[in-house]
């Protein structure tokens, strides 16, 4: 059983060792963005990274997720510097915690763990409270048996294997008896909230989508003249807010949403279906990209992925390329657009591709609208708001065509 250790945490945070597995169809640099991104999330939480462990692998050990060299060297680390913890960036199964929990003997997180923690001290509604609750419930289901390892010292003690078994039997029909409460209490609140939609009236609606930590809230704030809560940490959205926007005596409404990330676990991303619904019924749907971080284009995927997944597809889009002013121009040696030569064949573009550049070439390979902002200094605020008031005009036109004179 691991040794658990007690301290209040306003003293200083939990110190966290990472680990991941670069895998065949990962490279060094990707593999470097997660775990990164895993350092933010220990962040979030309230913790502190002091080191990274890799280790390339054709696949994760099945017993360890690591092998027993790396595992041993992983020990040392912790020992030495007394981690209060190690956390994995890919989701362990119930045996693999088990196993490297007792090898390592500190607390062991894996990247969902972490973020159902990020999650739960997120909530704020009813509604959040329950989805973070129902996931955690579903994650703890087939990790029963590790918490009643203090079992194992008596097997083989008369009566005591048997009182074991029903125990964990006992907890988990009452975790599954829970989990259909709160989907059923998920199924009241989401007509509810389908209610409220219809009683909005006639508007249109727009959502803002995107990774999380692009700036979403901060564009909320400023078009709506609001205080949504923002804040340089994943996930600082957790809620759907709604806020009424006019933009030239044109009222329309505006939903922020949860912001989406790599690696998400497909049990949360069931559970919090319900909190993108405002995205589902969207009109408009506004993809904000934070364009100074160097992943930004994987990033721009992954939320076209996840939109997928909830069926929110054909929809009109805007690209919101915000925080310009943090763009830092690219080298010749990273991956710069195309042109073509004299003898027509594709060369890659010489010198340093500047905001103009990335601006020009994706102007040229997309035909859906896009504009360049900085939410947080105001920059180029007008032209992001006329761009939006014709989107939301030419819609309003259409559907209500009896009040378009109005605007």
């Amino acid at each position: 059983m691991a040794i658990q250790k007690y301290y209040d945490t306003s003293l200083r945070p939990e110190r966290a060792v990472l680990v991941g597995v670069i895998t065949p169809g990962e490279t060094e640099e990707q593999a470097k963005e997660y775990l990164d991104e895993l350092s933010f999330l220990v962040m979030t939480a309230g913790g502190e990274t002091l080191k990274v462990f890799t280790q390339k692998m054709q696949r994760p050990e099945r017993a360890t997720f690591v092998g027993t060299g790396k595992l041993e060297e992983i020990k040392a680390y912790v020992t030495a510097e007394e981690a209060d913890m190690v956390v994995f960036d890919d989701e362990l199964s119930p045996s693999q915690l088990r196993n490297i929990e007792r090898e390592l003997q500190v607390k062991i997180l894996d990247r969902s763990n972490l973020i159902l923690d990020i999650f739960a001290s997120r909530a704020q509604t009813a509604q959040a409270k329950t989805q973070v609750e129902l996931a955690q419930l579903q994650y703890l289901l087939p990790r029963l048996t590790r918490m009643w390892t203090h079992l194992e010292r008596q097997k083989g003690g008369i009566g005591m294997r048997g009182p074991g078994e029903t125990q964990i039997e006992s907890d988990r029909r009452i975790i599954l008896t829970k989990i259909s409460l709160l989907k059923d209490k998920l199924k009241q609140i989401d007509k509810q909230n389908e209610t409220q939609r219809k009683n909005r009236g006639e508007l249109i609606r727009v959502a803002l989508v995107g990774y999380t930590n692009v700036g979403k809230s901060t564009i909320m704030n400023m078009l709506s003249k609001s205080e949504v809560f923002a804040e340089n940490k994943l996930f600082a959205t957790l809620d759907t807010t709604v806020r009424k926007v006019v933009i030239n005596n044109l009222p329309f409404l505006l939903s922020d949403t949860v912001g989406f990330i790599r690696k998400l676990p497909h049990h949360l991303v069931e559970c919090f279906k319900s909190t993108l619904d405002e995205a589902r019924e969207a009109d408009i749907l506004l993809h904000v990209v934070d364009i100074s971080h160097p992943s930004f284009e994987d990033h721009m995927h992954t939320v076209n992925e996840t939109l997928k997944d909830i069926g929110v597809i054909d929809k009109p889009v805007i690209t919101v390329f915000n925080k310009v002013d943090a763009y830092k121009p690219r080298t010749e040696t990273d991956e710069l657009p195309m042109h073509h030569g004299a003898d027509g064949a594709a060369e890659a573009e010489q010198g340093v591709l500047t905001i103009d550049d990335f601006k020009n070439s994706w102007m040229a390979k997309h035909s859906s609208p896009a504009v360049f902002i900085s939410a947080l200094n105001k920059e180029n605020i007008d032209e992001f708001r006329e761009l939006l008031y014709e989107k939301v005009y030419a819609m309003h036109t259409i559907r209500y065509p009896y009040n378009n004179l109005l605007y």
